[in-house]
C-alpha cells in the first residue's frame, strides 16, 4: 500500500516519523529512566502559585532556545542568505506580566520584556524561520522594553455566565455568555488573532514562524512584534467576532510605528465559530482577513525601474513616500479527538503584489499538524507534536528575488524558485512545577524559496520557566 504513494509523500512521512522518534529519544535521555516512571505529573505548572481571587496578577516566564545546523549545499549565497556553513545560536526571551482588576469588568495590563541572544544567520534567509522568539532586527540589543500596556473593558450583555481561566491577558473568572470586550493600548496582534491551541506558542509547542502564526498574515507590528491600537470583540454562545485597528511600522520590519492614520493603519477581522462536528471533541474554525495601509513598495514597479536602468538592482524601497494597500485572508482549524489527540490546520493567502512588510515574506501558506498529550505514558503534561507547512510567493515576488532584489528577510542574489516546505516535530517535557524542557527538529526544503540551496536540518533544545 505504501509503495503506491507518490515519492514526495513517502519522503514526507519518513521525515515526520524520523523527527518524532529523534525528539522523543532526545528528551527521554535528558529526563532519565526514573523520571518516565513517575506515576503522575505534578499538577502545578508554575514555580509559584497564582491567586484566583486577588485583584493583582504577577507572573513571569523565561524561554531559552538553542539551535544548530550542519553545513549544507549552496550553489551561491547573497546578503540575506541563510548561511551554508555550520553554526549555532541561542535566544532568550524573558517576560514579566503585570495585571490589575480595577473593577469587576475593567482590567489593566503592563508587560516588560527582554530579548537577548540571536537566531541562526541573524534570522535571515528562510521565510518560515526556525525560531519565532528571535527579534528580526539584530541591531536591537537585550535592554528591557515595554511589550504591552493595555486596558480591557468587558460589557456584559446577558445574565447567563461561563467560567473563564485567569491568565496574563485576562483576570475575570466569570464572563457573560453574550458580551462585548474592548481592548486599547500596546499589544501583539498575534495575542488575539489567529490563535490556535496546538500551534501558537513557541514556549511549549512548535518554534517555526510559519507554524506558530499564519505566514501569509502580514499582521501589523514593529520589529519586536508589537503595535498600538484598539480591538473590539463580540462573544456569543457558539461564535465570536473581533475587529482590530492598529498602527503599521514606518518601513518594512521597522522599529518605529507610523502614527499618521490617514497614511498608515491596519484593519483586522476574524470570525470564530464552534460547530459540533465530532462527539465529545471541540471544533474551532477561525476565518481571518486583514487590510494594511502603509508605505509599501510594489514588486512590479521595482522590477520595471531596474530594467529601465533607474536602480542598480530591484529596490523595493526606492520610491517616494506613498500609501498602498495589501490585503489577505486566512483559515484556522482546530479539532480535538479521542485519546488526547488534537489536529490543526491553517491556510493563508495575500495579494503578493506589495512588499512583505511586517511579519515575514510569505504570500501563500498551508500547514497541517497534530499533537498528542502524554497520558498514555503517564506524563499528562508532556506533549508530542508534528507539522508540515508549505510556503510560497507570488510571480512578481519571485522575479524580484531572481533579479537580485532583497526583501527584509530573504534574498540570495538569484533564485531557482521552489516552494519552501518545512517539517517540524517536538517533544516538550514537564520536569517539575514551572520547569519544562523540550527537543525540536526542523527540516527546511528550498530555504528562501531557492532550489539551489539546502535542504537545511535544524535541531534545537528549549528550556522554559514559568513563574
Amino acid at each position: 500500500m505504501i509503495k503506491k504513494l507518490p515519492q514526495f509523500v513517502r519522503n514526507l512521512v519518513a521525515r515526520v516519523t524520523l523527527c518524532v522518534l529523534v525528539s522523543f529519544a532526545f528528551v527521554s535521555l535528558a529526563l532519565g529512566q526514573s523520571q518516565t516512571e513517575t506515576p503522575a505529573d505534578d499538577p502545578s505548572v508554575t514555580l509559584f502559585p497564582h491567586s484566583q481571587t486577588s485583584r493583582y496578577w504577577i507572573s513571569g516566564q523565561d524561554n531559552i532556545i538553542f539551535q544548530w545546523h550542519p553545513s549544507f549545499d549552496a550553489a551561491y549565497s547573497g546578503r540575506n542568505s541563510f548561511r551554508s556553513t555550520a553554526e549555532h545560536a541561542t535566544s532568550n526571551v524573558a517576560t514579566i506580566f503585570l495585571g490589575y482588576q480595577l473593577t469587576r469588568n475593567t482590567e489593566i495590563f503592563a508587560d516588560a520584556e527582554s530579548a537577548a541572544g540571536g537566531g541562526l544567520s541573524d534570522a535571515l534567509g528562510i521565510a518560515g524561520f526556525v525560531n519565532v522568539d528571535v527579534v528580526r532586527n539584530p541591531e536591537l540589543g537585550p535592554s528591557p522594553y515595554l511589550a504591552r500596556a493595555m486596558i480591557r473593558q468587558i460589557i456584559p450583555l446577558s445574565s447567563e455566565t461561563v467560567e473563564s481561566d485567569r491568565g496574563p491577558f485576562a483576570l475575570a473568572t466569570s464572563l457573560s455568555v453574550r458580551r462585548l470586550e474592548i481592548r486599547a493600548g500596546k499589544f501583539g496582534m498575534a495575542d488575539f488573532f489567529d490563535l490556535n491551541d496546538s500551534g501558537s506558542d513557541s514556549h511549549s509547542q512548535f518554534m517555526n514562524w510559519t507554524v506558530d502564526n499564519n505566514g501569509a498574515y502580514d499582521y501589523a507590528a514593529d520589529t519586536r512584534g508589537y503595535t498600538v491600537g484598539v480591538i473590539a470583540e463580540y462573544h456569543d454562545r457558539n461564535w465570536a467576532f473581533r475587529f482590530g485597528e492598529s498602527l503599521m511600522p514606518k518601513v518594512a520590519n521597522g522599529p518605529d510605528l507610523d502614527w499618521n492614520l490617514r497614511r498608515a493603519r491596519a484593519e483586522n477581522y476574524e470570525l470564530e465559530l464552534h460547530p459540533r462536528l465530532v462527539e465529545n471533541g471541540t471544533t474551532t474554525v477561525r476565518l481571518l482577513s486583514f487590510v494594511n495601509h502603509a508605505n509599501m513598495g510594489v514588486y512590479r514597479q521595482a522590477i520595471n525601474d531596474f530594467l529601465a536602468g533607474k536602480t542598480p538592482r530591484p529596490e523595493i524601497r526606492a520610491h517616494p513616500l506613498q500609501s498602498t494597500v495589501k490585503y489577505g485572508f486566512g483559515i484556522n482549524l482546530e479539532q480535538e479527538f479521542a485519546h488526547h489527540v488534537r489536529g490543526f490546520a491553517r491556510w493563508g493567502w495575500n495579494e503578493g503584489q506589495h512588499e512583505s512588510y511586517a511579519y515575514t515574506e510569505v504570500d501563500q501558506t498551508f500547514e497541517i499538524g497534530t499533537d498528542l498529550a502524554g497520558n498514555s505514558w503517564r506524563r499528562s503534561l508532556d506533549k508530542l507534536g508534528g507539522v508540515f507547512v508549505s510556503n510560497g510567493i507570488s510571480a512578481d515576488h519571485q522575479k524580484y528575488l531572481a533579479l537580485g532584489g532583497l526583501g527584509f528577510l530573504i534574498g540570495d542574489g538569484a533564485l531557482s524558485y521552489g516552494r519552501e516546505n518545512i517539517v517540524e516535530c517536538y517533544y516538550n517535557a514537564h520536569v517539575w512545577r514551572g520547569i519544562f524542557v523540550g527537543a525540536d527538529l526542523q527540516h527546511v526544503n528550498n530555504p528562501g524559496y531557492n532550489r539551489d540551496r539546502g535542504p537545511v536540518l535544524a535541531p534545537g533544545f528549549r528550556f522554559h520557566l514559568d513563574f
